[in-house]
Order: C-alpha cells, then sequence, then structure tokens
C-alpha cells in the first residue's frame, strides 16, 4: 500500500524546485499563451471577411487549451523524473523506504497540478483577451478532460520509462511527441481529413475521439456519438496507461537487476 506522505513528499519537491527557480515556470505558461494570443488574432483578422458563420475561435483557442492540458500531464510527469536524473539524486531516493510506485505518483501528481494550473490561466486569459469560453459546452468537457489526463500520464510513463532504459539523451524523444500525435488525433481539423491509412492511426489515439466528440458539441450536431467516443477513448487511454506502467516497472525492475541503474547517480 502506497504511503501519502512519501508522495507528498515527492510533489514538496517539485513544488520547491519552481520556487528556487520561477523561470521554469515559462515553460509551463508562456508557450500556450503565445499561441492563443496569435490565433486570437487571427481570428479576429479572418472574422472582418464578410459575415462569417463559422468561428475559428471556437475550434483552434479551444483545441489549443486542452492539446496543452494533455502535454503539460505528459512534459510535467517526464520533466520530474528529468529533474532527479539531471541533479544525480533519483539514485539516492532508493537508498531510502520510497518505493517506485510511490516515486511515479508523486509525479503525475506533480503532473496534474501543473495541467490543471495550465489549464486554468490559459481558459482565463482567453476569455479576457478574446472573449472565449471554453466551458460553453458544458459539463460533456469534464469527461473528455479525463480521458487526456490518463492519455497523458501513460505518454508520461512511456517516456520515463524510455529515458530509465537508454539514459537522458533519450529525453529528445518526448518533447515533439504531443507535436507528432496531434497531425493524427484530428486536434485542428476532423480525422476524415486525413487520408485512409492514417486514419487508422487516428483510431488507435484516445485524443482522436476527445475532440471529434468536442468539434461535434460546439458544431451543434445532434448526431455526434458523444458516449460511444468517450467510452472508447476512455478505455484506449486506460489500456495504454495500464501498458506503459508495466513497461516503466519492467525497465526498473532489469535495470536494477543488471546495475544499469547506477549510472543516474553518475550521469
Amino acid at each position: 500500500m502506497m504511503m501519502l506522505c512519501k508522495i507528498y513528499a515527492i510533489f514538496v519537491r517539485q513544488l520547491f524546485l519552481f520556487k528556487g527557480n520561477p523561470v521554469r515556470l515559462v515553460a509551463i505558461f508562456l508557450w500556450p499563451l503565445l499561441d492563443i494570443v496569435m490565433w486570437g488574432f487571427i481570428n479576429r483578422y479572418l472574422s472582418t471577411f464578410g459575415q462569417a458563420t463559422f468561428t475559428f475561435a471556437n475550434v483552434i483557442l479551444g483545441a489549443i487549451i486542452l492539446w496543452d492540458f494533455f502535454s503539460r500531464i505528459m512534459h510535467g510527469l517526464m520533466t520530474g523524473f528529468l529533474e532527479d536524473v539531471w541533479t544525480q539524486n533519483f539514485v539516492n531516493f532508493f537508498a531510502s523506504p520510497l518505493r517506485l510506485k510511490e516515486y511515479v505518483a508523486g509525479l503525475v501528481v506533480t503532473g496534474l497540478t501543473t495541467g490543471v494550473a495550465a489549464f486554468l490561466i490559459n481558459a482565463l486569459f482567453a476569455g479576457l483577451a478574446f472573449g472565449y469560453d471554453i466551458f460553453r459546452v458544458g459539463l460533456a468537457v469534464l469527461p473528455f478532460l479525463v480521458v487526456l489526463l490518463i492519455f497523458g500520464i501513460a505518454l508520461g510513463l512511456l517516456m520515463t520509462a524510455i529515458i530509465l532504459r537508454f539514459g537522458p539523451a533519450a529525453e529528445w524523444l518526448g518533447w515533439p511527441i504531443p507535436f507528432a500525435l496531434s497531425v493524427f488525433a484530428g486536434v485542428f481539423y476532423p480525422v476524415a481529413t486525413l487520408p485512409a491509412s492514417l486514419q487508422i492511426v487516428a483510431k488507435a489515439i484516445p485524443p482522436s475521439y476527445v475532440f471529434e466528440s468536442l468539434r461535434g458539441i460546439v458544431n451543434g450536431d445532434p448526431t455526434a456519438p458523444l458516449l460511444n467516443n468517450f467510452l472508447i477513448g476512455a478505455g484506449l487511454a486506460l489500456l495504454y496507461l495500464v501498458a506503459m506502467s508495466l513497461f516503466l516497472f519492467m525497465v526498473y525492475r532489469r535495470n536494477l537487476k543488471n546495475g544499469q541503474l547506477a549510472r543516474f547517480s553518475a550521469e
């Protein structure tokens, strides 16, 4: 059984890292805010061309806010692990009674906290600057946020396992993952826009069901299969979460057995 005090200790340590170096907050809040500003003004410019019946703000700004929430969850977990690798502190944790699942749970809480904080600030800024209300779709957005949360944690665990297996240089694989996935997930356009071969990939990615559903809500499509999309998306996200958790623990046990875990105290 996990000890909550140990999980909290990992979480508090990450908070102190932000307190000690506030510049770290730039990576969490600055880039999505710049995206919101850019696309917000692009929307204003395009809306000057006649009487538009379609507003890009409903799709683009909402997609940016939701996709950044997913990215913050994934990168928050991965970065929390990297902080301990960079400071050569990762192995030291396990000289204590701390267990891997408690350490990972602490990183998940950190990623969740930064993700929710970024989501709220982005939503507030989009509302104040461009009058966009992401909650106009109602409470339907909440279960789909959970799908993005679970999938973000799963990919964060995957990248943690890859870094643990191949070393800190593998971190460069993690940063572009959200951008690469956005091509297939239909974040800014319907999945039907993709070629048939890429649509097969999209159907295996939980976010594609999230954004197809939210796009249907925004467009007022009564035929949008919201419940079906949620169940499929949530099922896939949970499947990925279980698989990536097992993969991480397998890599950890392998490194522990062959002594490769010690290299993280000397990288």
